[in-house]
């Protein structure tokens, strides 16, 4: 995550430069926001929130456009003065510039997958008829819009390959729209289904028709902030209108709960998945498909496990579940025993059981050990059979089976290593290539090292520090440390072009895999979530003070960066060490912990930070959120946010107020800017020409201060 370029695009300063010093106090410059005097009384505390209004949606607010137009061109001027902008630019389409394939999925003896000949915006669906068949394209979402914003998003091809639902999103929003293609003639149905969100798409085995997740229309002007309620699972019939979609399940006494179907690898079972946050707790309802007269019944009641299909055999379903197992294991259920009595199968384990699939006779169990993969084999009954062989330390995949057959595809990554596919037989254990991307660059001029560092309380926390081998770290080296640590994600080896492009350029990247998240099971998630919160941020304060203390960089040359729940990790840190970072850029994150249920998927967020509304949540989220802890007359680090108008997982008025906050605070000479993408959400769909964009301006501004750039 090839040779160093030359000449070197970005240039490092004379030693012992100060990155301040070429920008004297006062500057910087920005737009005027206007205050308010909004205050709200909360559990015996006078809430202010002068930036109330920037919450209302860019898209219907004169006021809050008129703002982010100031915003960008603010940013945009500060931007074109950074030399190695353009140079970073360069660099970065060209290592983007290589085929990527996504992992197979095999209906009917045809096989779907997307590619990306190198710079596309957008990936293309192709296909094969018979594995060694002339791939065809059959779905090209590069022509959907002049601007590349609208993708591909979940597609599903029919049990017998005749046809392929697929999703559309649009400008990066959550909401979908789903569409039927006939894959013989390559033509598109009439089909049409909207307001499609958090949704699978479940064909029944007969290809009649799919299952699918959706909520109500939202009002007029409110699809991208109004809460989400009232989720429920319909079935689309092909070639019928969608208002004769069939209500399959829905709750309509538990507005707040999610609900996910799932179709049987046999077709003879329709799962549906009830939860009501972000949480592993779930209950599971089933329907037999079998019976035209079968109503739906509970399998699991009470949201207080995970419980994730594996697969069937005739009335024996195979779930993975954290039921008296923190780290996961794996059972067996009857469903047609009354009892619905489940029996242990693969028991939990030292690692982190994270997924389990049947493939042919084989349960297919990926561990992380470690914040890495290992992926074990199992027969039915729950006896190990052996690994399967990864090229490597990294992230594997994947997995997916269809029917009884032996065939399956998996991804594997690593922080040098393009992801690359390979075709696993699970009766002879055999793994062939099926797609090896050739990028512009040698992965053994990287060096991958795993550490281990100690946190304020004592706690043994894991990190990944990558560089060029034949960096010179006697004098510390500009850092990028990235972190997440929430709702219980692990963060793994994966690869990035944006990171090898600073890496390439003699800048180290570290992954800090911090409490929050899900690297060592149910404990290290509770452990960093609620009341706990806290430990994320001392973590990640560790892991910056352990990158320092081993001489791998220094605070004048230590970034920061996180996304969404990282996002606001950073931006908590940066206000309790501002003296430990030169840089921070949190993107689309969480920034007032006091209003972030009121919009979107914000509800879901209660499991992992608690409900402000509760007195108990309100002082622990009040002591860390960012917009309500900036510490005025302090010098900060140099920031720059970034988010998108059309973001509505974390609506973009969270960072707008930060910016805010940051801008009127008085916290020294180095700039805090925030950059507004258009047309863009939360990250999934972006165009390929808009993360190279965003990234040689990330990359310009953290080089700039960390002292990497002149």
């Amino acid at each position: 995550m090839s040779d160093p370029i030359a000449p070197d695009p970005i240039a490092s300063d004379p030693a012992g430069a100060d990155p301040a010093a070429a920008d004297p106090p006062g500057r910087m410059l920005y737009p005027p926001t206007p205050r308010e005097d909004t205050v709200e009384p909360m559990f015996g505390i006078d809430v202010a929130d002068p930036y109330r209004w920037l919450e209302n949606d860019v898209r219907h607010d004169i006021a809050v456009r008129a703002w982010v137009d100031a915003q960008n061109a603010t940013t945009s001027a500060y931007l074109d003065t950074l030399p190695a902008r353009a140079a970073i630019a360069e660099r970065l389409t060209a290592l983007w510039n290589y085929e990527r394939l996504g992992i197979p999925e095999q209906r009917g003896g045809r096989y779907f997958y997307l590619r990306n000949d190198g710079l596309q915006n957008q990936a293309v669906l192709h296909v094969r008829d018979g594995l060694a068949g002339e791939a065809r394209v059959l779905i090209d979402p590069n022509n959907w819009s002049d601007d590349g914003a609208t993708a591909l998003a979940e597609w599903s091809p029919a049990v017998d390959g005749a046809r392929i639902a697929y999703a559309v999103q649009d400008g990066g929003s959550d909401w979908r729209t789903l569409r039927v293609l006939d894959v013989d003639t390559g033509r598109p149905l009439a089909d049409e289904v909207r307001w499609v969100k958090f949704s699978s798409i479940a064909w029944t085995r007969n290809g009649n028709g799919f299952f699918y997740s959706r909520f109500p229309e939202p009002e007029a002007d409110a699809a991208h902030q109004s809460l989400n309620l009232n989720h429920a699972v319909y079935f689309h019939q092909i070639g019928t209108p969608q208002d004769s979609d069939k209500l399959v399940y829905a709750t309509r006494d538990r507005p707040r709960l999610n609900h996910v179907a799932e179709v049987t690898q046999d077709g003879r079972w329709l799962i549906v998945y009830s939860s009501e946050g972000t949480d592993a707790r779930v209950e599971v309802t089933l329907l037999d498909l079998a019976s035209a007269t079968a109503r739906p019944r509970t399998l699991i009641r009470k949201l207080e496990h995970n419980w994730q299909l594996a697969g069937a055999r005739d009335t024996t379903l195979y779930f993975l579940t954290n039921l008296d197992a923190p780290r996961q294991r794996i059972v067996a259920m009857d469903v047609a025993s009354a009892s619905r009595i489940t029996h242990e199968i693969v028991a939990e384990d030292e690692a982190t059981l994270e997924s389990v699939s049947l493939v042919g006779d084989r349960l297919i169990a990926s561990y992380l050990v470690d914040a890495r993969s290992e992926v074990r084999l199992f027969t039915l009954e729950g006896q190990p059979v052996g690994t399967v062989a990864l090229p490597g330390i990294g992230s594997a995949a994947g997995f997916a089976g269809e029917g009884g057959e032996p065939e399956t595809f998996f991804a594997f990554t690593s922080f040098a290593t393009p992801t690359r596919i390979f075709r696993f037989d699970s009766a002879t254990g055999k793994v062939t290539p099926f797609a090896e991307p050739q990028a512009a660059f040698d992965p053994s001029d990287y060096l991958v090292s795993e550490r281990f560092f100690t946190s304020k309380d004592g706690t043994r926390v894991p990190m990944y520090v990558v560089h060029r081998r034949d960096l010179d770290l006697t004098a510390g080296a500009p850092t990028i440390l990235y972190g997440y640590g929430g709702f219980n994600i692990s963060l793994t080896p994966t690869f990035s072009v944006a990171n090898l492009a600073w890496m390439e350029s003699g800048g180290v990247y570290a992954q800090a895999s911090i409490r929050g998240g899900g690297e060592y099971g149910k404990a290290w998630h509770d452990a960093g979530r609620l009341a706990n919160k806290q430990n994320s941020f001392d973590d990640f304060i560790a892991a910056a003070e352990h990158l320092i203390g081993q001489g791998i960089t220094t605070p004048a040359k230590l970034a920061i960066r996180g996304g969404s729940n990282g996002g606001l990790l950073v931006a908590a840190v940066v206000n309790q060490r501002p003296d430990l970072f030169a840089c921070a850029l949190p993107a689309v994150g969480v920034m007032d912990m006091l209003r972030f249920n009121r919009f979107t998927a914000g509800r879901y967020w209660v499991d992992d930070y608690g409900d402000p509304g509760q007195e108990a949540s309100f002082h622990t989220l009040i002591a860390y959120s960012p917009i309500h802890n900036v510490r005025a007359g302090t010098d900060y680090p140099a920031i720059l946010i970034t988010t998108a108008d059309t973001d509505d997982r974390v609506v973009p008025g969270h960072s707008f107020k930060y910016a805010a906050t940051l801008q009127a605070a008085g916290i020294g000479p180095r700039p805090h800017l925030i950059r507004i993408e258009t047309r863009a959400g939360h990250g999934a769909g972006k165009p390929t020409a808009k993360l190279i964009e965003e990234y040689a301006d990330l990359w310009a501004f953290a080089a700039r201060w960390t002292g990497m750039a002149g």
